[in-house]
């Protein structure tokens, strides 16, 4: 696959496995410096998602990525993409679009999707390495991804979970745009947890600290494990919990037990393992990968239940390590109201879709306007139930 942009020779190649491209390459263009570092279009992440067998052909992840080069063969764009023949792992929930086009004779499936596995959380997904021709780099991978979706008759493109700005471009450039929302939390500057509280209207402060208070009880402890503090003794068991929380809430899990390991192996620095210990042993854990200024909560799990321990495990002790470490935000993954009291606030999420069936694709596009409207006023209304105090007049 190749094209010509600007009287500059440019060449676009299709791989499979990751392990066809350098990690320094590939990082060249997905965590350049001065971006904001994000640990999940890392080639370290999206390599231990395909080589610990958790995002592979097997299980309907079939790596297409893109890799734009110059004349000279340096990469200067990439682009994660995977061929699918189904939608689970996505959390942008397309179901209600397969099952009409399917009820209509079409075929849904397979699928391009530009997204990071199993992975609700917001990152750019066209790589361009910044400089002169960034621009011109985006519009052709962005071209090659539509021809690759033609060559592989797949019946749709879609890039999930990407900025705003690169979401604006893209429906620019004729892709529906989609949004939907997830709760955040935000630094406004906090030099402590009970600065935070102060912020709070007097009754949720008060709440929130019973429940921290609740949440210890029966002499649990917590740790924070990063880097070298991490073993694979600590893996084995938050395994456990993920498996065994996962079973019962929905189904299979995902990750396999080697996709932990490799995570330590080759990016223990940006990773957070919040445990919790009753009487010298492990009780429950929640995984967070850190960012540049974000901190990003994955999965949780446990083996013992106790009240309000996994608002502790996964909300409280995650802004308690944003502020220790001056992050500027939480993401504590996908859906949940509860994050509302515990001073997640909600935000935009966004998504975008280019369906190659003109009947589906317009009947998509009218459903999405009215999405977003929908989205926009539940956004408004929840915001008015924020925990925090109100300005005075």
């Amino acid at each position: 696959m190749s094209q010509a942009a600007n009287d500059t020779a440019i060449s676009l190649r299709v791989l499979a496995d990751l392990s066809q491209i350098s990690a320094d390459a590939w990082d060249a263009c997905a965590n350049p410096p001065d971006f904001a570092y994000n640990p999940f279009i890392a080639h370290a992440f999206l390599s231990a998602l395909q080589d610990s067998g958790s995002a592979t052909a097997d299980t309907g992840w079939l790596g297409q990525h893109l890799v734009l080069e110059d004349a000279a063969g340096a990469v200067q764009a990439v682009m994660p993409l995977y061929l699918k023949n189904h939608s689970q792992g996505e959390y942008i929930f397309d179901y209600g679009w397969a099952d009409a086009f399917h009820r209509a004779g079409g075929r849904y499936y397979p699928k391009l999707l530009s997204a990071v596995p199993f992975t609700p959380a917001g990152g750019r997904r066209l790589l361009v390495k910044p400089g002169p021709d960034a621009e011109t780099h985006e519009t052709n991978l962005l071209a090659g991804a539509l021809t690759l979706m033609e060559k592989l008759d797949a019946s749709s493109l879609h890039i999930n979970f990407l900025p705003e700005d690169e979401w604006r471009r893209l429906g620019d450039k004729g892709l529906l745009r989609r949004t939907d929302q997830q709760f955040h939390w935000l630094n406004e500057g906090y030099g402590s947890f009970d600065d935070f509280l102060a912020s709070l209207a007097s009754r949720k402060r008060k709440n929130l600290k019973k429940e921290r208070a609740r949440a210890l009880e029966n002499s649990i402890e917590v740790e924070w494990l990063t880097g070298s503090d991490l073993t694979e003794a600590h893996w084995d068991a938050f395994f456990h919990f993920y498996m065994d929380t996962g079973n019962r809430k929905w189904g299979t899990p995902y990750l396999t037990r080697p996709f932990f390991s490799l995570v330590q192996e080759r990016m223990a620095e940006q990773t957070l393992l919040i445990m919790a210990r009753r009487e010298g042993r492990y009780i429950a854990g929640a995984l967070n990968f850190i960012g540049g200024d974000t901190l990003y909560g994955r999965n949780w799990g446990c083996m013992e239940d106790h009240p309000f321990l996994h608002f502790e495990l996964c909300y409280y002790q995650a802004i308690d390590f944003a502020i220790a470490r001056g992050l500027a935000r939480v993401e504590a993954g996908a859906q949940g109201t509860h994050k509302l009291a515990r001073g997640y606030a909600p935000h935009h999420i966004y998504s975008a879709h280019h369906i190659a069936h003109e009947g589906l694709r317009d009947a998509v596009a009218h459903y999405l306007d009215g999405e977003r409207d929908y989205v926009d006023r539940e956004i408004e209304v929840l915001g008015r139930h924020t925990p925090f105090r109100r300005p005075q007049n």
